[in-house]
């Protein structure tokens, strides 16, 4: 057989799946799992987004479209846009893509070269690191840690970066801290990328999901041309299936976009760009209360871990936790998190999946009820006591 691409080797395999197919399996052979690691809205669909798919079927509404998706809705992702985001794209710049997995790996595959470096945030996102290492390029990693409030320390940052440092990865609000970057720390971060002649890839899949904070996009303070920004209905719309997406690219790159596009996917599957239609000019009211779904469960799981004792960071936005079980994890919270499965039925993401930083952290979605999360974290070890 002949041999794959050696770089193929080096991407590493996802730490979150790791967990999430062993709890599958556990619950094949009938355990009840209280599942808590995967990243998935637990609202259903709403009516009026399934409706417009349904009508693309039947009207049959299946037939290619141009490379960037059908003109109402690129229309509509740039009035939401101007309107949300405050950031001014025509519609050569917007690109809908097969979930906002898709636009980074695109973004990633304009800019980055092999032996090119990119800066990821760590702890951040794991296809972040995955998606460099299929690309020949290196992921350097910035650390998000709790002394600095799990913002970029930017002096660190920037003494990082050397002569192959080609793009610089920024997500908010995060996954998996649930840290919002104010404007402040964007234009800072812009501020380096300028100074180094970087390109600038900002995650915003988790956009409508902040409490107590606004959410702020790159593009819409980018002065330069420099930043790609990568959106998804996914989470939004509770739609992760579906495998809707956009990437909105600086000026110029429509002709290398239809080229590339058309090598990647050709197209998004065009019933799934009616629902995605559907979803941005149809009513939010569905997405207001997953916010407020997921802001209660918040509430209940802080009462949890306060009541005994453990550690947190307080999310302003996406729909995670991240819990400090270093008293517990003994340096390995990978195999942890596989014993805590094992003995407790509890399926909790690794915070070592995301990155070093993560080490000695987990990982909870909040996309849950509150009973699985009172369970769940009920099972969480408390940290010894001084004088107990």
């Amino acid at each position: 057989m002949p041999s794959l691409a050696p770089r193929i080797d080096t991407v590493p395999a996802s730490g979150i799946r790791r967990v999430f197919e062993q709890a599958a399996l556990l619950q094949s052979a009938g355990t009840a799992v209280t599942m808590l690691v995967i990243g998935e809205p637990d609202v259903p669909v709403a009516p009026h987004i399934g409706d417009a798919a349904r009508r693309a079927w039947t009207e049959d509404r299946t037939d290619y479209t141009p490379n960037g998706g059908i003109a109402p809705l690129r229309e509509a992702v740039r009035d939401k846009l101007r309107r949300e985001n405050r950031i001014e794209a025509d519609l050569e710049q917007i690109w809908m893509t097969i979930g906002a997995t898709q636009a980074l790996f695109q973004a990633m595959t304009l800019t980055l070269s092999p032996g090119d470096e990119v800066l990821v945030p760590d702890p951040g996102y794991t296809t972040f690191t995955m998606n460099a290492h299929i690309l020949g390029a290196t992921p350097v990693p910035y650390r998000l840690e709790p002394q600095h409030g799990f913002e970029p320390d930017l002096e660190a940052l920037e003494a990082s970066i050397t002569e192959r440092t080609r793009v610089l990865v920024v997500n908010s609000p995060s996954n998996p801290l649930g840290a919002v970057f104010g404007e402040d720390t964007l234009r800072a971060l812009l501020a380096v990328a300028k100074r180094h002649d970087l390109w600038v890839i900002s995650d915003e899949v988790y956009e409508y999901f902040t409490y107590g904070t606004r959410h702020a996009s790159l593009a819409a303070l980018d002065e330069d041309d420099r930043v790609f920004s990568a959106f998804s209905l996914s989470k939004t719309y509770a739609m992760t299936g579906v495998r809707v997406g956009y990437l909105v690219t600086p000026k110029g790159l429509g002709p290398t976009m239809r080229t590339t596009q058309e090598a990647m996917i050709s197209c998004v599957a065009e019933p799934d760009q009616y629902a995605a239609l559907a979803a941005i000019v149809g009513d939010h009211s569905a997405v207001r209360d997953a916010r407020e779904h997921y802001r209660a469960n918040l509430e209940v799981a802080k009462q949890v871990l306060d009541a005994a004792g453990i550690r947190y960071l307080d999310p302003r936005g996406a729909f995670y936790l991240w819990i400090d079980v270093s008293h517990a994890s003994d340096g390995d919270v990978a195999a942890w998190a596989l014993g805590l499965l094992q003995r407790e039925a509890v399926a909790v993401a690794p915070g070592s999946a995301f990155g070093r930083s993560g080490e000695g952290w987990i990982r909870v979605c909040l996309g849950a009820t509150p009973d699985d999360l009172r369970r769940g974290l009920g099972a969480l070890p408390a940290p010894v006591r001084a004088g107990v």
